[in-house]
């Protein structure tokens, strides 16, 4: 019987296990994936350390990218874009597989359908195994979206299509039309700095980046931020100066999760403007806002967990044709392998890059 190298969390209160898992016989609909690359993404890190919680057993990662290994009975020969599909294919997929008929699904969001199935976020059962990227090999779903990438694309960056790049493809969508506008994004980390790159090669007339972190702004000129400012007091003044107009901001999108960065960003917008929150996806205080100034100001604030089918292929997209226009690459740190795991957390949390790479083949 042929095992799987797995990475097991058990809690934050000790090591994650290597320990070698049966590769299970597929059932109909199921696909057999080796895994080659995985990426540690913020989700992880918080479970790691304790900051949020998942039902365990369970084996982390949902940010990675593989080659198919196997077919079960009945499973998928076309990817989500209509691609033939065949033993040894580059794949990104979804972090979710859910019934594409299912109600939610139908309303354009499958990610929060009845019966989804989130990979990197399951319980490790007898009969649920390889079900996280910290594995040499993991089992795909019935109802998974795939789609084959192209070899073009370094494994680091390939990697990042199915958490970080759809993520933000969705809060591009929710946004609407880009070209032309005034864009603040609220927090350059990892989906920040992806989110300056999209606004960019979308036409936004500025795209302003604003962190805490100085060297962060630095990197995000070379995503396509225009202006890199601190969020402080001055904020308004800064921006009302370079504009000539108090309120020259058309749309916010918010990465941070920072109760007062959500807040502070709101006041910046124009007439009609609108704010997309992401990064609000742990317990935090209660966000304050003025209904009246809302409501004056015509605003709109819709907020996004995940992502759906539409982004997903967006993702795939954006970063098969920009790949080189950014220096995607720079972003992942990836000198750690599948048996240094417990280090590679080690460092995310202690250097907090945008992303450590593990090579698990």
């Amino acid at each position: 019987m042929e095992l799987a190298k797995t990475a097991i969390f058990h809690s934050h209160e000790e090591a994650m296990e290597l320990k070698e898992i049966p590769i299970p016989a597929l059932e109909p609909g199921e696909l057999l994936i080796k895994i080659e690359y995985a990426t540690l993404c913020r989700s992880d890190l918080n479970t790691f350390c304790g900051k949020r919680f998942e039902a365990t057993p369970t084996i982390l990662g949902h940010e990675m990218i593989g080659t198919i290994a196997e077919f079960g009975p009945d499973s998928p020969r076309l990817d989500l874009v209509g691609k033939s599909l065949q033993i040894g294919d580059r794949l990104s997929w979804a972090i979710f597989a859910s019934d594409p008929d299912s109600e939610l699904a139908q309303k354009g969001i499958p990610q929060k359908a009845a019966d989804k199935f989130k990979y990197g976020h399951e319980p490790l059962t007898t009969s649920s195994v390889l079900h996280g990227g910290l594995s040499q090999f993991i089992v795909l779903r019935p109802h998974t979206p795939i789609v084959k990438i192209s070899s073009a694309i370094p494994n680091s960056v390939a990697s990042i299509i199915n958490c970080a790049v759809a993520t933000v493809s969705g809060a591009i969508r929710l946004a609407g039309e880009i070209k032309g506008k005034r864009v603040v994004v609220s927090g350059v980390g990892m989906l920040g700095i992806i989110a300056c790159a999209m606004c960019q090669t979308q036409g936004a007339e500025a795209v302003i980046a604003l962190d805490h972190n100085e060297t962060r702004l630095e990197k995000a000129k070379s995503f396509g931020s225009t202006v890199q400012l601190k969020p402080d007091d001055q904020l308004d003044t800064v921006l009302q100066a370079l504009y000539g107009k108090k309120n020259p901001i058309d749309l916010v999108l918010e990465f941070s999760g920072i109760t007062q960065a959500m807040e502070n960003t709101l006041r910046l917008l124009d007439f009609g403007g609108t704010a997309i929150w992401v990064g609000a996806t742990h317990p935090q205080p209660e966000v304050q806002l003025s209904a009246e100034q809302m409501v004056r100001h015509l605003w709109t604030i819709k907020g996004l967990h995940n992502y759906n089918r539409k982004d997903f292929i967006h993702a795939v997209s954006f970063i098969e044709k920009h790949h080189a226009d950014f220096p995607f690459s720079s972003l992942i740190y990836d000198d750690f392998t599948l048996d240094q795991i417990n280090e590679a957390f080690a460092y995310a949390l202690a250097a907090n890059p945008y992303r450590v790479g593990i090579k698990i083949s």
